[in-house]
């Protein structure tokens, strides 16, 4: 028997059309979405060096490493000489990457806006509470809790 949805559902729902969105909207591009998500965070935070970005995008140094490769080979990105730190190397935007955000960022603002006008006005206030809300406990839940199904794995593979 299957119920209605339940919050998360509708969630996980909006989440797939956002990755669909995007895959589509990114297809034929050296974009992914690690790459992207390295961008935003550029576009976003200036300059960094690799240790920051490897923080930032939550994943290892050696990782970061050939993601910067990869956006410096696709002219996204470019090393530049720490100014205070001989050791270090700042990863930035090349001037057609800063383009290609600041495009992005209106598309996202355009976005943004036709979502928000499927709200009435009298909930938007509401809605995006609700929304923070719902995001800052995710958070919460993701530091706190580890759900691990990997037994699905070793109970599928032991024979009945």
């Amino acid at each position: 028997m299957t119920g209605s949805p339940t919050t998360l559902d509708r969630l996980l729902a909006l989440a797939s059309l956002f990755q669909q969105d995007m895959r589509r909207s990114f297809a034929g591009t050296s974009l992914t979405e690690t790459r992207l998500h390295a961008l935003w965070v550029l576009h976003h935070g200036g300059a960094a060096t690799q240790q920051a970005l490897s923080h930032a995008l939550g994943i290892t140094p050696r990782s970061v490493s050939a993601l910067v490769d990869a956006l410096v080979g696709t002219g996204y990105a470019e090393r530049r000489a720490h100014p205070t730190d001989r050791r270090a190397v700042l990863v930035t935007l090349t001037p057609a990457a800063q383009r290609t955000m600041a495009r992005m960022a209106e598309d996202h603002r355009r976005l943004d806006q036709e979502l928000v006008s499927a709200v009435d006005p009298a909930d938007l206030e509401g809605f995006e509470r609700g929304l923070e809300a719902v995001r800052n406990r995710l958070e919460r839940l993701m530091r706190d809790e580890s759900v691990d199904y990997s037994e699905i794995e070793r109970d599928r593979a032991e024979p009945e």
